[in-house]
């Protein structure tokens, strides 16, 4: 399989796995969507890492080849597919983290972009959406996801010159999250990632669905969906837990209910 999930403990994996650079065809996409319904369906994990089984590419993007060969209207089925999987990512409350040690440019940024989070490791790989070297466009969110990243004129001119970027620049401008020695970037997503699992698992799901689901709205809208998270969490055990913590002045043993 191109796309496959696996979860160790509490956290889940999804692995990219299509040598040599996890370039993307139509099949590939319907794997990844099957390995983020697992992880939203997996009850025994908290956050998940997407990750590459090689070192060089996380991703190298869409098939150009296939592109090239298909029609307008096959290219643009590919599209609309890939738009609906990765938002998929933004409605399962449970934290996505991209692991990039290899180059992610293309439609491969496109997916970490679309995960919350992105840790990356130092090395001479790049990342980029080089698209406009094509005569395209960032097809796969790019255009959106940047933008409400970095803001409209550092997006729009890493897009308009399709130019790569250094890992150092990358996290320098926020594209990466957090920056660590390759050798250390397994570990310390994993230990990231662990603590979240260890946390008010509940709550952590509820604020990242409550900023992917308010972010575009007016503001009086947005601080409705907050008002509805934070009455759900009210009632929640986690909460109970917390708020007897703080009293008792004890570190919280949540629960996720």
């Amino acid at each position: 399989m191109a796309v496959a999930y696996e979860a160790d403990g509490y956290v889940g994996y999804i692995t990219l796995d299509k040598p040599p650079a996890n370039s993307y065809d139509r099949e590939f996409m319907e794997e990844f969507q099957v390995a983020v319904d697992a992880a939203a369906d997996d009850e025994e994990t908290s956050a998940i890492i997407v990750r590459s089984a090689s070192p060089k590419f996380f991703s190298a993007g869409a098939d150009i080849k296939a592109f090239a060969a298909n029609s307008t209207d096959g290219n643009m089925a590919m599209i609309e597919l890939g738009h609906a999987v990765l938002a998929s990512i933004a409605r399962v409350p449970k934290v996505f983290i991209a692991q990039i040690e290899g180059h992610a440019l293309g439609g491969g940024l496109e997916i970490a972009l679309a995960c919350d989070l992105r840790f990356g490791a130092r090395g001479p790989y790049k990342l980029g959406l080089p698209e406009v070297t094509l005569g395209l466009l960032p097809g796969n969110g790019g255009t959106q996801r940047l933008t409400r990243l970095l803001g409209v004129p550092t997006a729009l001119d890493l897009m308009i010159t399709g130019r790569p970027l250094s890992p150092e620049n990358a996290h320098t401008l926020g594209i990466l999250d957090r920056l660590f020695p390759v050798a250390e970037l397994e570990a310390q997503t994993r230990q990231y990632a662990s603590a979240l699992c260890r946390g008010a698992t509940v709550a952590i799901g509820e604020i990242k669905r409550a900023v992917h689901e308010g972010v575009e709205l007016p503001l009086d809208d947005a601080l409705a969906r907050e008002r509805e998270g934070i009455r759900r969490l009210f009632d929640t055990l986690d909460a109970a837990e917390g708020f007897a913590a703080f009293q008792e002045k004890r570190k919280p043993e949540f629960k996720g209910v």
